[in-house]
């Protein structure tokens, strides 16, 4: 397929990222894979304290970690936190523990053995540093300590990919969220300012005698992600709202810099439209104990749970452009759709690898067609899906390599779409097709989950055996090649490019003539009356070879 010149700056930036070949390191394998030092402990609350030193860009805090043990458990514990952060002591039932750094894992030291599987543990954290600072958010993430318009600090992270382990001390892996949630309590010397974070907010700017600093503090019922995690710290405008959705009342919250309430409120009026659309195809949005929250961030967007960054700079499409070129993206504000879409996939339903995190992405960016088709019809919302498909590189397979915190290539966004799309192809029943989603978000609702659980619930729910449609599309880079002829009143025909038994029902017309074949590795034919000028169904990413 031919490729847009025109293709989104952040699947450029990450086809750049996914083109330098490095060796996989001790390091990597750490960070990625469920070790020793952690695969007998399971986190069930996270209790965050961050106090902030604005003048020198630094943080000091402290992390309550509680967790269940398992099974047998070892004598050290994996703890992650990445340079120049550290680590000044750790907890336990008021003992304090020996640790010893290994590069960006700091492995605790306690006879954790003598516990019994099923016990309950706490380890309180007390960590220092300057985080690292962000280099082009939010891809290339850390924090960014920036000023807005008027020269007032406004301050956030962004970590997705690098890991929440830039700021706070963590079990930095996307499997296992803590079960009751997380508080995030923040302390800022400027009175003036609001700290936004995930959750609802239970202080609200309290000062703090003791240290003369302003208290913030929010909490989170639901399981989250530690990248999800984050803060907003500026002159931010507030407002309030509700709607009536699935599950009953739904807290909208919009923070917005004060300077830009007027042209918020413009630009987030379709956010009720928007989650319906979503709780319609979806299922019921999954965080309403935390409420539906979006604030303004000094960088273009992120998926951050209950407290999604916006900085769309209150552009339709995607900073003033269409990324699908087909003028249907224009139609909507594309950070607020995408990021928002990512409660129900990414939020909600994770990826336990960043290997699978097509899961995610690509659900979430098929989710945009959804949108279009709520807003402007079926029609419109395949175009649009097919538009994104001119992203496509296949430069790489979309899964990663697994256990070393590796993704998959950047066409997990817009092959991903383009999976689910040709899913609803096969399965030609569009209420089905909904249900399938709907059972998705059901199914795994507030887990992680691997791409293997994800093809088995699809391939039972829709009562076909898709695992060589799923063995092309995410394993291998190849699009499959449609060849034909037509000879003696017969139309041959097979596909190149495919792993074994692949196959699709691909739509046929020639005139008033109209069939569906079924082509397989294996060179097939029907007869045929159309005469030469055959036309293919677009329905599914393949290539023609007449």
């Amino acid at each position: 397929m031919k490729k847009h010149l025109k293709i989104s700056s952040f699947l450029i930036y990450l086809l750049l990222l996914n083109n330098i070949s490095a060796a996989y390191t001790h390091a990597d394998t750490l960070r990625g894979s469920n070790g020793t030092g952690r695969n007998w402990w399971n986190l069930t609350h996270y209790d965050l304290n961050v106090n902030f030193d604005f003048l020198n860009k630094s943080i000091e805090g402290v992390n309550t970690i509680s967790f269940d043990i398992t099974k047998k458990p070892n004598d050290s514990l994996q703890l992650d936190l990445q340079e120049p952060m550290v680590i000044d002591k750790v907890l336990c039932d008021s003992n304090t523990l020996n640790f010893v750094k290994e590069g960006n894992v700091w492995w605790v030291m306690h006879p954790f053995k003598n516990r019994d599987s099923g016990s309950h543990l706490k380890i309180t954290v007390y960590f220092h540093g300057s985080p690292r600072a962000a280099v082009n958010p939010p891809w290339d993430g850390g924090f960014s300590w920036t000023k807005d318009e008027k020269g007032t600090n406004w301050i956030a992270v962004s970590c997705q990919g690098l890991g929440a382990s830039i700021w706070w001390p963590c079990k930095d892996v996307q499997w296992d969220e803590p079960d009751s949630g997380m508080s995030l309590e923040f302390q800022i010397p400027d009175s003036t300012l609001s700290v936004v974070s995930n959750g609802r907010c239970k202080i609200n700017g309290k000062k703090n005698e003791q240290t003369n600093k302003y208290v913030w503090r929010w909490e989170v019922k639901n399981p989250i992600n530690n990248y999800d995690a984050t803060f907003y710290i500026g002159d931010y405008a507030h407002w309030h709202d509700t709607m009536n959705g699935e599950n009953g009342k739904l807290d909208l919250d919009f923070w917005v810099l004060s300077y830009n309430i007027d042209k918020a409120k413009k630009q987030f009026k379709d956010v009720k439209n928007m989650i319906k659309c979503f709780e319609y195809w979806l299922g019921p949005f999954p965080f309403y104990e935390d409420g539906y929250k979006l604030v303004e961030a000094p960088y273009l967007g992120m998926e951050h749970q209950t407290a999604i960054a916006y900085g769309n700079k209150y552009q339709m499409g995607y900073l003033g452009k269409d990324r699908t070129n087909t003028g249907i993206g224009m139609q909507f504000d594309y950070i607020i759709v995408h990021e928002s879409g990512h409660e129900w996939y990414g939020n909600s339903v994770t990826a336990k690898d960043i290997a699978d995190n097509w899961i995610q992405e690509g659900i979430t960016t098929y989710s945009e067609s959804l949108i279009t088709e709520c807003e402007l019809g079926k029609e419109k919302g395949q175009k649009y899906c097919h538009g994104e498909w001119d992203n496509i590189f296949n430069s790489k397979p979309i899964i990663g390599t697994y256990g070393v915190n590796k993704e998959g290539a950047p066409d997990m966004y817009d092959k991903g779409a383009a999976i689910m799309y040709m899913i609803r192809c096969i399965v030609n029943d569009d209420d089905k097709f909904r249900m399938i989603l709907r059972g998705l978000s059901k199914t795994f609702y507030h887990q992680t989950t691997t791409t293997q659980h994800i093809e088995k619930y699809i391939s039972r729910a829709t009562k076909m055996d898709l695992s060589p449609f799923f063995e092309q599309y995410l394993r291998t880079r190849n699009i499959p090649e449609l060849e034909y002829y037509i000879k003696d009143g017969q139309l041959n025909y097979k596909f190149n490019n495919v792993v074994p038994e692949f196959s699709l029902p691909i739509s046929i017309t020639s005139g008033k003539i109209q069939t569906i074949i079924s082509p397989t590795p294996t060179w097939q034919h029907i007869k045929w009356k159309g005469g030469y000028n055959v036309k293919f169904s677009d329905d599914f990413l393949i290539k023609i070879k007449e």
